[in-house]
């Protein structure tokens, strides 16, 4: 066999090999992994876990805790927050402000001694007053503050004025723009409102009579934190809404959809199921 025929015979050789043992190999690594998707159906008080643990792993919460402050205003899905970020437990009915509750009947929140806001400096708590925290805010820090009204598609959020002086809002966001602190919104699904957020906001604020003493709204943008954005970040699977409400306990309930790879959906039912049976806010 000439030189020039061994060459042509070791070529075919090396084609032959690449088509029977690499391509398959490189065919099947490039192949998409299959979608898998589950549903899970979670209570208010689980949704607020859900949520306080996702802001908890939230990248510039984590780089605020160790080289700056986090403050957590009070607020009922800001409890969850706090527990899950101090790793204490916190009494809920003394870390609200303002509550919504039935106009008829339903729970009261016991008559506790009220507590401040949780303030961290490089991940320690400092007894500092709101006032005095917000003062200390520089570039890169964060504020944890939760909300009334969710207009999810177009990432905004509303907060009920009912204090003159604006009430915390008013303490925290002159400082929060100024300084450009990051603002994260926890918010829970339940909190949807139809129609459009500012439209409703500027409706909110109208100088009309009020027969029952109307509140006046705050429009917050920022960082929003509700179920489908914790599940993305606990676990890499996408979340949405399919539908909502329930009886028995299920009240004010969100069902959801987690689409993924087999391992990322397994991992969201995984947390799911670990926060199911959470008590209610008020027990």
């Amino acid at each position: 066999m000439t030189k020039h025929n061994l060459r042509r015979y070791f070529l075919f050789c090396a084609v032959v090999m690449t088509f029977q043992f690499v391509l398959p190999g490189l065919l099947v690594a490039a192949e998409p992994a299959k979608i898998v998707q589950a549903q899970a159906i979670l209570t208010v008080s689980e949704s607020k876990r859900l949520i306080a643990k996702a802001v908890k792993e939230m990248p510039i919460v984590k780089n605020a805790l160790t080289n700056g402050m986090v403050i957590i205003v009070k607020g009922t899905t800001n409890a969850y927050v706090a527990e899950e970020i101090t790793g204490k437990k916190i009494e809920k009915a003394a870390f609200v402000r303002g509550r919504i509750q039935p106009a008829k009947g339903g729970k009261i929140l016991p008559d506790v001694q009220a507590v401040p806001e949780v303030v961290l400096e490089k991940g320690k708590v400092v007894d500092l007053p709101l006032a005095e925290a917000v003062k200390k805010l520089k570039q890169g820090d964060v504020v944890i503050k939760g909300a009334n009204a969710l207009d999810h598609k177009n990432k905004l959020a509303g907060v009920n004025i009912a204090a003159p002086d604006g009430g915390t809002t008013g303490v925290i966001m002159p400082y929060v723009v100024a300084r450009k602190a990051y603002l994260v919104i926890p918010v829970g699904l339940e909190k949807l409102v139809a129609g459009d957020l500012v439209d409703l906001t500027l409706k909110m604020r109208e100088p009309l009579e009020s027969l029952n003493g109307l509140q006046s709204m705050f429009l917050l943008t920022g960082e929003i934190v509700t179920e489908l954005e914790a599940v993305s970040i606990l676990t890499g699977a996408t979340a949405f809404q399919c539908s909502a409400g329930g009886i028995g306990g299920a009240e004010g309930s969100v069902w959801l959809v987690f689409r993924g790879t087999m391992e990322q959906v397994t991992e969201a039912l995984k947390l799911v199921q670990s926060i199911q049976g959470e008590p209610p806010y008020i027990e």
